[in-house]
This record gives structure tokens, sequence and C-alpha cells, in this order.
């Protein structure tokens, strides 16, 4: 079969490389152009990543066989996928007539578009053709099948050492350096802890690379001596025995040119410990998890009187303002894994009718037994709707948003699957207020299947945001309690002036790996590890 990979390097704009992903594509019912044979059906793929523009991927797909029921099964492609980007895909099914190129001449038998997004999620897509002018084509329906293409085993494995060189006296404290090849060059996987023994405590690591094992003597200083390098795959390292391990020489290449020099040590590794599958987000996604999307919106008097051109929550004549783009920008991507597309939306700092009492955390739809807003069109209207109904307030308190949203991610925790995942957009213009809460909250939620997206929208002092999102150390509770990953990712708006697309790729593209992560570290399998059996789920 060919197939059609679209790029191999990240797309303009993407922050992330990408996951490839193999489409396979097959027909129904399709319209009979040919009188007296059977149609030849062929189908375009057309790509668009931004703005108006489609462009054609190089090869078409023609039938490779006809089922049983006469339904047409194409080529493959093979599709860069980006979880940050929205990726509107176009298939277009032609009844070929000649040999030229140009499809202009041949029977257009349908359409239709679409997401990535939206095909990965249902791992299995089938839809009606339509027409140019959206009528539909006959009876005809396409059906769309999505598959990661990867493999994701790991390894956990044993490493000793023997005969290393002494860099102290009569001893040395080793440690290991283990680097992947990547397309940019070596990168640093893990670093083990250093020993006086040469034996180190179990690794892991995936199949599917080639590694360089660097080995050091250990400095209290951090000026620490090379001992040696080599590289090997780990099929080669899993080719000995506990009784005759593999044995790899380390070496430090400037000494070869020594005349006695053999090497600076053995490095032995032991057979695999056990090799496991270690799911990845598309496993989850595909297994039918649901990424479930909540709004936080601030409504605190910072903003500005909203009949003002100068407030945050002034309403231009195009329609939008600051918080409507973060809206747009991040919904757009996330609505396409939640199936029901409901999205709870609430609103802090304001002071609400008739009462007129401060609140913290309130449906801006104003109906708290259903506080959903139908897609990201329903959450814009219901935000339009509630500004002139409220009164700009304060102080901004985000825990008790956070803690309510941490309900339900920990009753999701109690299912044996990985079912539902919780993301958490808060859009603010100011300092927060009950910084030790929010600490303690994220602290907690960090312990739940949770992200928490911060927008910063105005031109306030976003120091303290900052540190929330602690991506060089964990962050701590005011009582000492470590968070046990990173779950916030905090960007400023005004990095981002007149570019949403970047705004979204910025704010979710650390979202795949969260998910993964948590998922995995728990132990917790995609709802449906068989693929035929993705069917009907979402």
């Amino acid at each position: 079969t060919s197939a059609e990979t679209l790029g191999g390097a990240p797309v303009p704009g993407a922050t992330h490389w990408a996951t490839k992903v193999e489409l396979t594509i097959s027909c129904e019912n399709l319209m009979d152009m040919d009188v007296f044979s059977k149609s030849d059906p062929l189908c375009a793929l057309y790509i668009n990543t931004s703005g108006s523009h489609w462009y054609e991927v190089c090869i078409r797909t023609h039938v490779t066989r006809y089922g049983y029921d006469s339904r047409p099964c194409f080529e493959l492609f093979v599709i860069d996928y980006y979880f940050e980007m929205v990726q509107r895909m176009k298939f277009c099914v032609y009844d070929i007539d000649n040999d030229t190129h140009d499809l202009g001449d041949d029977d257009f038998l349908g359409e239709l578009e679409c997401t990535l997004g939206q095909i990965v999620s249902s791992r299995q897509m089938t839809r009606s053709l339509l027409l140019k002018d959206k009528r539909p084509a006959g009876r005809g329906t396409i059906t769309i099948c999505a598959e990661e293409i990867t493999d994701t085993r790991v390894a956990n494995f044993e490493v000793s050492a023997r005969r290393l060189d002494k860099k102290f006296l009569w001893w040395s404290d080793p440690f290991l350096e283990f680097y992947k090849q990547t397309e940019t060059g070596w990168q640093l996987a893990q670093r083990t802890e250093f020993v006086s023994l040469n034996t180190w405590s179990p690794l892991t690591e995936s199949l599917s690379v080639c590694l360089q094992v660097d080995c050091y003597d250990h400095h209290v200083s951090g000026s620490h001596d090379l001992i040696g390098s080599f590289k090997a795959t780990l099929a080669e390292m899993q080719m000995g025995t506990h009784v005759s391990p593999a044995e790899f020489e380390c070496i430090i290449p400037k000494k070869l040119k020594k005349k006695n020099y053999k090497n600076s040590g053995l490095t032995c590794c032991l057979p695999f410990v056990q090799v496991v599958k270690e799911y990845t987000f598309l496993d989850y996604i595909m297994g039918g998890c649901q990424i479930n999307f909540t709004i936080a919106i601030d409504f605190t008097g910072s903003n500005g009187d909203p009949s003002s051109p100068q407030s945050l929550h002034y309403i231009n004549p195009e329609g939008y303002n600051e918080y409507l783009t973060a809206i747009w920008a991040v919904g757009n991507i996330i609505q396409d894994y939640d199936s029901n597309k409901m999205f709870p939306v609430f609103g802090f700092g304001a002071q609400l009718p008739p009462s007129w009492q401060v609140s913290h955390e309130f449906p801006i739809n104003f109906n708290p037994a259903n506080p959903f807003c139908s897609g990201i069109e329903g959450v814009v209207q219901a935000y339009q709707q509630c500004i002139p109904r409220l009164k700009l307030w304060g102080p901004t308190n985000f825990s008790p948003i956070i803690n309510h949203v941490a309900c339900f991610a920990r009753q999701a925790l109690r299912q044996s699957v990985a079912s539902q995942y919780f993301v958490l957009l808060i859009i603010t213009d100011g300092v927060i207020t009950d910084m030790d809460q929010t600490r303690s909250a994220i602290v907690e939620a960090s312990r739940l299947p949770m992200s928490i997206i911060i927008v910063g929208v105005g031109g306030a002092d976003f120091s303290e945001m900052e540190f929330l999102d602690s991506d060089d150390k964990l962050l701590r509770s005011p009582r000492g309690d470590v968070a046990s990953r990173d779950i916030v990712q905090f960007v400023p708006f005004r990095d981002f002036q007149g570019n949403s697309v970047a705004l979204a790729q910025s704010v979710l593209a650390e979202l795949p790996d969260q998910v993964a992560s948590f998922f995995n570290s728990h132990n917790v399998k995609p709802c449906v590890s068989d693929p035929s059996q993705t069917v009907g789920l979402k």
C-alpha cells in the first residue's frame, strides 16, 4: 500500500513535533456516474491549518480493492497530527474518466469537511458526502479510520559496571547519563544516581531508540569526570543473559590514540525485567477518554466598566475582546475532544442580582442546576448576555473554581479506566488575592486527572502567575506539600496580540503529555484498547 506523508518536521507555528496518524478511507453508496461500467473513484485530500487556503496532499488515493459489498477501499494517508492546532481537512471523491491530473473534467461524487481532531477523537467516523452546494450527494457516505503509528513499548532493565577507571585514589562514584537520538541531535533522557557499588536502580526506556550512555565520576563541586561512553540500542542490550550479560566498552575517544588503551571499563546490561506498553495521548483519546472543558472568567472591578472602550470586557464593533479571543482560540481546539460539546462556564469576583452579594463561582447563564453552554458559540452568547446583569467587584479568588472542578476530577479518579480528563481555563486580568489557598488547591489537583490553563489579559503584573506555572521546580503549598506534577500553563495574552493560533499552541502544547503521563503513572489503561471496539462510543 502506498502512503503520502505530510511533513516530518513541524508545520509553521507548531510547538511540538508531530505524531504520525494513518488514515484509512472507504466509501459506500457512491453515485453511479458510469452507465456501462463500475465507477473508478479517487479520493483527494486537502489540508487547511490557517486562513482560507487549502493545499492538496501530493498523492491522491485510488481504490485498492472493492469489498464484498462493492464498497471502494482507498489507499492510506499518513498525516502529521498536532493536538494544539486546528487541522481542517477536506476529502473530495471523484469518478476518474481520463488520465489528466486536472480533476475539473472528472465527475464529482461528494466531499466531507472536518478536522483531524474530530477524526482521532472518534477513531472511526462515518459521515454523508455533500455536493459543492452542501446538498447530500445521493446516499453516498465516507468512513475514515485513524490509527497512531508508533511503538510505545518501554523496557525496564538493570545496568551494572565493572573495572571502571579509578578517578580518586582507589575508588570512584559513577553515575550514568542516557541520551536519545532525536531529529535535532542527542538529547538527555535520564540520569542515574551516583553509586559506589557500580550497580544502579532499574531503569525504563523506549524500545525503539538508539542510546548514547556517558559514565561519569561524581564530584560534589559539579565538575564531574568522564569515565567513558558507548552507544547501543536497547535490542543490543537485551542480547545477553544473567549468566553472560551484554557488555559494552566505556571509551574516551581521545585516549584511543594511546598504544595500550583498550577501554575505561565495562558496562553490563542485564536482561530486561519487563517490557510494557506505555500508552500515548492518542491511545487514551481513541479509547474514548473525554476532555471535559470548563471556563472561568474574571469579573472583578479592575477590568473596568464594560460600557467603556477602555474596559477589558468591552466588546468592540467586530464582536471581540481579549476574553472572547482567548475563549475562541482554546475552545475551538478542545471542543473536538468532548463528544456532547456542553461546556460549564463560571464567573468570579462580581456582585449578582438580586441580593448583589459577591460570588467567586457562579454560572454565567445564571442556572446553577445546568451551568452548561452549547458549544463555543453558546459560551460566547452567554458571556455577552451576562455582562449587563453584573456589577464588577472583587477580590480575585481562584481557589473556589479550582476546587469545584477538582471535585469532579476526584470522582473520575475512582473509575478503573481513563474515561475523563478535566481542563480548566481561567481568564483573568490581575493579581490573585487568595494565593495561599490557590497554591493548596493546585497541589491537591495535581494528583487528579486535571490541568489548568491561565490566560492573563490586560497589562497587569503577572509574576505571581508565572510562579504557579512551575516549569523549573514543582509547586509547594504553604504547608510544604509538593505537587505531584506540573499542571498549570500560564501565558500573558499581550504576548500573542493578533495571533490567536499562536496563543492556542502555546497554552495547549503541554496538555497531551499531561494527560498521558497522569494515566500512565497511575497505571490506568484506555477505556478500550482494541480499536475495533471503539466504534459508536462517542
